[in-house]
């Protein structure tokens, strides 16, 4: 097919004649509607070495087929021209100046690269999943493992709480005979060369259980009131609540602390 290069459109806006190229056509109707090269290119945000070689049929400096018939379209649609026959046209003459179906992709097609590097985005971003993934797993690691060496090590550093004495106190003091006070020599004899007094008094109420040297009982149960007793000694005594006696044997004070195990007291009180 003759193509005639100086034929020229009849308008501003006139078709394509079916001796035209689409980039020549373009060409005349800028001229024609007058723009500069750099202002169309400056619209069409298209570099200025792409356009000329887009006006001059150059495909083979272009990028592949697509992108080509969006130049067209997007530069047809600025002039005002019809852009559906521009592509057609474009169609018919495109393989036959290369040779390469309207379809085909360029090796170094810009859609290509495009996927090149989106792809590459892709397993870039699945890596760095991975490795944030490995990073918060050691952390919770490292904090569970922090968290259980400072539990053994504050459970070691505590002291060990006597339970174990406080056992062996109750052990010793209900197995073993109850303890015997001596009374000081100081301590007056009472009327009765064969009997001793008791006086208790107390805070609140204490249960007691209170044995002569004969096995007579002389108080037992729970007791408010101030107790004054005599008998034989050595007494057998026991306080459920040590802290709330006061006790006295003819007359003289008896500490009670020194016999007390948890709170209670169990002894045995001669002269």
């Amino acid at each position: 097919m003759e193509i005639n290069s100086n034929q020229q459109p009849s308008s501003g806006t006139g078709n394509l004649s079916n001796a035209q190229r689409p980039g020549e056509y373009l060409r005349q109707l800028r001229s024609i509607q007058k723009r500069e090269l750099s202002e169309v290119a400056r619209e069409l945000n298209m570099p200025e070495r792409q356009l000329i070689a887009l006006e001059a049929d150059d495909y083979k400096s272009l990028p592949e087929p697509a992108f080509i018939k969006g130049y067209l379209r997007a530069y047809a649609k600025l002039l005002g021209a019809d852009a559906s026959h521009l592509i057609r046209r474009f169609d018919e003459i495109y393989t036959s100046d290369t040779g390469l179906p309207t379809n085909h992709a360029l090796e170094n097609s810009p859609l290509k690269a495009l996927g090149r590097l989106q792809r590459g985005r892709r397993e870039r971003l699945g890596w760095l999943k991975w490795i944030v993934g490995a990073l918060v797993i050691i952390a919770i690691i490292w904090l569970l493992y922090a968290g259980i060496k400072a539990w053994r090590n504050n459970k070691s550093a505590q002291p060990a709480e006597p339970v174990a004495a406080e056992v062996n106190s109750v052990s010793v003091a209900t197995t073993t005979a109850p303890a015997v006070l001596p009374v000081p020599a100081s301590v007056p004899a009472t009327a009765s060369s064969s009997e001793d007094r008791l006086s208790l008094s107390f805070s609140h109420p204490v249960t007691v259980s209170i044995h002569d040297a004969t096995g007579k009982n002389l108080a037992s149960g729970r007791q408010t009131q101030p107790l004054t007793l005599t008998g034989q000694s050595p007494f057998s005594i026991r306080l459920d609540d040590a802290a709330a006696v006061s006790l006295s044997f003819n007359q003289e004070q008896i500490s009670l602390s020194p016999y007390t195990v948890n709170g209670k007291a169990e002894f045995r009180l001669s002269r």
